[in-house]
């Protein structure tokens, strides 16, 4: 009983322990967990204080960068209003220059106008005093005459009534017969000549209805959208109006003139290339001079078709067939030249037609005539290539493409350098004296100015090393460039100074001549 009771005890002891045991260890784990809640604690704080120390340094770093950011901007936009500042002060500068050379040229207009005033003046009153001497002259004759008239009345005693009486008395019984002979010789000698007083009537008539021709200029305008191209037309520091007027030999003058561009050059073809590659890049709108280079190309080409458009449509208007394609690109070219201002292509085509007219008038053969009359002036198309008269390089060049006897000798005769020995002669000079006389067909002084421009280019051409040259300003100014292999900087100094003393010693000119010689280099190549 006892162990029972002891069992008992040793259980209900064990399981009370057990209890305690139990409630000990819950507690304990209560305080463990507790302490790993406050560590977790403790260290998200202090996580959460370093993110926020790192989010403070953060937007320090962005304070700064964004300052530094504005001073760049500033910087720069300090630097691109410092550029438009120079721009504009150079654009400034380059329009004053502009207006500068302009009133340079105004004022040598002005002296050369005054010159001109005071030698019309002198010229005037030296013709005064020629009327006056004349009509002392005159007045002296008529006295004498009268003295000799009185003298006469003495010796004779006749009065000047009385002796005109009785010598027409003393004529009417004498010359009864002679005036007969006379009356029929005069009748004959009216019936012969009214055929050729008919072809003559008919010529004068050809004449009167003959086509007007207007008179060449040395200038040409070129319209513009805007102002605003005049600019771009100079480009930058003037390169583009440089290389426009260094490849075509012609001047461009940029004015006040509202919308327009004038281009002034003796040379009828260099201007024509010239104001179709101006066109052709304004109307492009890219301006610059490797563009420049190319539209000139390309209105050079242009401009050598145009000549074989010209030359066919003057055999089509005449008649004329069976010509050699190398002829008909000279006749063409004649519409670039001019003689006595008066357009050579159209005075061509213009003998043309009247001697094929005046052929058939006179029975002979018309083809052949107009043939004559278009290739009279065919030489004029090669003056500026060959030396000699324009006759005998017509001769030359009928010649080399096989025309007939007539045709040359017709073109030989034609100014009288031959004696004409055939009729087709005779109607090509009378129709190219019909076409030359009308009433302002030709002027002289521009003549005389194209040869002057002519010889001036000639004597800088003469030079050895020199490529190209172009008079322009109206022959105030020549441009020069020479090979730079050739000729270096310090021998440019002396061909300059050679060509001035030839100018002056072998040309004649108003005012004074600019001469501007040039050297350029250029190495080319291309990337493939």
């Amino acid at each position: 009983m006892s162990t029972a009771i002891t069992i008992v005890i040793a259980i209900l002891s064990l399981a009370v322990g057990a209890g305690v045991s139990g409630y000990v260890f819950f507690k304990k784990g209560i305080a463990y967990r507790q302490q790993q809640a406050e560590a977790t604690i403790g260290s998200a704080e202090q996580e959460a204080e370093r993110i926020k120390k790192e989010a403070g340094k953060l937007i320090e770093s962005a304070k700064v960068e964004c300052e530094n950011r504005k001073k760049s901007a500033l910087v720069e936009a300090k630097d691109e209003i410092y550029k438009i500042k120079s721009e504009a002060d150079k654009e400034i500068k380059e329009r004053r220059n502009e207006i500068s050379r302009q009133e340079r040229r105004i004022q040598q207009k002005e002296e050369n106008l005054d010159k001109k005033n005071d030698n019309l003046e002198k010229k005037e009153e030296i013709l005064q005093n020629k009327i006056k001497a004349a009509d002392e002259k005159l007045a002296e004759a008529e006295s004498i005459k009268k003295s000799q008239m009185d003298i006469l009345e003495k010796i004779s005693e006749f009065t000047r009534e009385q002796a005109k009486d009785y010598i027409i008395s003393q004529l009417e019984t004498e010359l009864v017969h002679e005036k007969a002979l006379k009356i029929s010789a005069y009748e004959q000698q009216i019936k012969d000549a009214c055929d050729e007083k008919a072809r003559n009537y008919i010529s004068l008539a050809i004449a009167k209805c003959a086509a007007d021709q207007v008179s060449e200029s040395s200038i040409s305008v070129v319209a513009l959208p805007n102002d605003e191209m005049k600019g771009r037309i100079i480009g930058r520091e003037g390169r583009n109006i440089r290389t426009l007027e260094t490849l075509t030999g012609v001047d461009l003058i940029i004015d006040d003139t509202p919308e327009a561009i004038t281009l002034s050059c003796f040379d009828q073809v260099r201007r024509e290339v010239a104001r179709i590659a101006l066109e052709k890049l304004i109307a492009d709108g890219r301006i610059h001079p490797t563009r420049i280079e190319e539209m000139v190309d390309k209105a050079r080409r242009e401009v050598e078709h145009k000549i074989k458009q010209e030359g066919e449509r003057a055999i089509l208007e005449t008649n004329v067939h069976n010509i050699n394609h190398e002829l008909v690109k000279l006749i063409g070219r004649l519409r670039f030249r001019t003689s006595y201002r008066q357009n050579v292509l159209n005075h061509s085509i213009e003998v043309a037609q009247l001697s094929g007219i005046l052929a058939s008038e006179l029975g002979v053969d018309a083809n052949i005539a107009r043939r004559a009359g278009l290739l009279h002036d065919i030489g004029k198309a090669l003056t500026s290539e060959i030396e000699g008269s324009h006759v005998q390089i017509g001769v030359d060049v009928c010649k080399k493409y096989k025309e007939s006897a007539e045709v040359i000798h017709a073109v030989e005769a034609h100014h009288n350098d031959v004696e004409p020995q055939t009729v087709i002669a005779c109607i090509v000079q009378a129709a190219d004296a019909i076409s030359a006389a009308r009433p302002a067909a030709r002027c002289e002084n521009y003549e005389s100015y194209i040869k002057r421009l002519e010889k001036l280019e000639e004597i800088c051409s003469s030079y050895e090393g020199v490529e190209k040259c172009f008079a322009v300003q109206a022959g105030r100014e020549v441009r020069i460039m020479v090979l730079p292999e050739i000729i270096n900087d310090e021998k440019m100094v002396l061909v300059a100074r050679d060509i001035v003393k030839r100018i002056e010693d072998e040309m004649e000119y108003p005012g004074q001549i600019k001469v501007h010689l040039i050297r350029e280099s250029r190495t080319i190549e291309y990337a493939k």
